[in-house]
């Protein structure tokens, strides 16, 4: 599959896949003889991963050690883990200041509605 199918299929631009390659966020894609990219299930599938914790708000950096760390293999699967964990512990941190936040916001809506401000 060429970058224009697979930016289409996991919904991000050529130059985002590109770029993300460039600086080690998913591994190297396929090529063809000519150096096209060749896009393989694989492929399209750590780029959804990324596009994910991307969108979560996971840092380019811990993503990057993320990916470096599992193509070396199993060995690294306590590593990969940590990685995970400490990522898990600062979207909690941002869940929950977001749903205090949720939570003045929709106090201060009934006010207004209530005729209190």
């Amino acid at each position: 599959m060429n970058i224009k199918k697979a930016a289409e299929e996991v919904g991000l631009s050529a130059d985002t896949i590109r770029y993300y390659e460039r600086i080690g966020l998913v591994p190297p894609i396929t090529r063809t003889e000519s150096g096209i990219r060749d896009f393989q299930q694989n492929d399209l599938e750590a780029l959804e991963f990324v596009k994910c914790f991307r969108a979560a708000g996971v840092s380019v950096e811990s993503l990057i050690d993320y990916m470096a760390l599992f193509q070396k293999g199993d060995s690294t699967s306590q590593a990969r883990l940590e990685i995970l964990q400490g990522e898990h512990d600062k979207m909690q941190e941002r869940y929950n200041d977001l749903g205090k936040a949720l939570q003045r916001l929709e106090y201060k809506i009934k006010g207004y509605k209530e005729g209190r401000y």
